[in-house]
């Protein structure tokens, strides 16, 4: 299972940075309105998602149970300031995390795969559907780019 998940998420990543690495710096800044995250913005959140996940699934194999904080995704992307980065640099970096993150993915022991895992007041889930939530969520907003590209 995970196996599958650790090959899907290379291959969603791969085929969409082949397509984002066609967008200029200018367009990926741009901004519909401003309380709208631009396509560099929702990239920034995706390593965001990346760097909290990274610690669930490391954390998760090593505990009976898990509980972390929740993250504030909108501070999380204010506090970084994603629209000033280099496109091409936060691109690449996005690609590089979620090739480790599928790597990380590929060892996950088969035993750590129903750790109960609480994700700040959120109802206890497994690291399991974390795994599997994560492809989901990346797609989300892989797609709301290219609604954004094709409007």
């Amino acid at each position: 299972m995970v196996q599958s998940i650790a090959d899907e998420l290379v291959r969603v990543v791969d085929e969409a940075a082949t397509e984002l690495r066609a967008l200029d710096e200018l367009l990926a800044a741009s901004k519909r309105k401003p309380d709208v995250w631009s396509v560099k913005e929702i990239i920034g959140h995706l390593i965001d998602s990346a760097a909290n996940n990274h610690q669930r699934f490391v954390r998760a194999q090593q505990a009976a149970e898990l509980s972390l904080p929740g993250y504030d995704q909108d501070a999380w992307v204010r506090s970084q300031d994603h629209q000033s980065r280099s496109w091409l640099e936060l691109l690449e970096f996005w690609v590089l995390y979620n090739h480790h993150l599928s790597h990380t993915i590929r060892h996950i022991a088969n035993s750590a795969l129903n750790v109960q895992c609480r994700i700040g007041t959120n109802e206890p889930v497994t690291l399991r559907f974390l795994v599997e939530d994560y492809v989901v969520h990346l797609r989300h907003h892989l797609e709301q780019i290219k609604e954004r590209r094709a409007a």
